[in-house]
């Protein structure tokens, strides 16, 4: 606990729904940004609404935060949270190969080993609470999830055995490191960060939304977050969709 982030909280509970509801239901009544870990997690949840199988022994976790910038800004943190995320795993499995998959995955050697949901609550002063609720396959890769990319854990990939608690400790000083950096200097670094470990880059991925489907090479990230493919008819900016390799 030496590494903890000065002036965050630490909230630690037996069993919880969610880690983002909680947040949600606490969130007005904090005075600053606090982690909340769930060591049982009853109703996890991806996104949009997609149930997160979250087995004991895995990391279920939410930053609860009041950010100050726009909206659209603040939803650039799922980038921040991706780096923080890879850093931690990297500390304590350097040996494995870890790639950031757009909007919000995080894959260990080909496979998905965590996803970030990012969810907003207003308060009374017209801003919002953010939270930032972070699954991890530490010990178990959850059976029968749909989906591109075959779940993974942390100890079957690795050989690394790491509890919730010993990752929050590595976890959120990365994040209190780059939220440091975001806030000073912008997206510009965090993205030219998050690029330099993005899976598939400069191959042709599908992105698919509730309505279209777009094929086409993987270009870049915009300033906005916006996924860029090349495609025959120029590049095409799409800001939300589940990508497919």
């Amino acid at each position: 606990m030496s590494d903890w982030p000065v002036g965050v909280g630490r909230r630690v509970l037996a069993e919880v729904d969610s880690t983002n509801a909680e947040a949600a239901r606490i969130a007005t009544f904090l005075a600053g940004p606090e982690w909340i870990l769930g060591l049982r997690q009853t109703q996890g949840r991806g996104r949009r609404g997609r149930p997160w199988a979250d087995p004991v022994g895995n990391f279920a976790a939410t930053l609860v935060m009041q950010p100050k910038e726009a909206l659209e800004q603040v939803a650039l943190r799922s980038f921040v949270a991706a780096l923080a995320l890879r850093e931690a795993l990297v500390s304590v499995a350097p040996t494995g190969m870890t790639a950031l998959k757009w909007p919000n995955d995080v894959l260990l050697n080909g496979g998905k080993v965590a996803g970030i949901l990012l969810e907003s609550f207003a308060r009374p002063d017209g801003g919002v609470h953010l939270a930032i609720g972070i699954g991890v396959n530490l010990s178990h890769a959850p059976q029968g999830v749909g989906g591109d990319f075959a779940p993974v854990s942390l100890a079957a990939e690795t050989g690394v055995q790491v509890t919730p608690e010993q990752f929050l400790d590595l976890l959120a000083p990365a994040y209190a490191r780059l939220e440091a950096q975001f806030v000073t200097y912008g997206f510009a670094p965090i993205r030219r960060a998050w690029l330099a470990h993005a899976a598939r880059l400069g191959e042709t991925v599908t992105a698919r939304t509730m309505q279209t489907e777009v094929t086409g090479v993987f270009d870049t990230v915009d300033a906005a977050g916006n996924l860029v493919l090349r495609t025959d008819d120029g590049p095409k900016a799409i800001a939300a969709a589940d990508v497919f390799f």
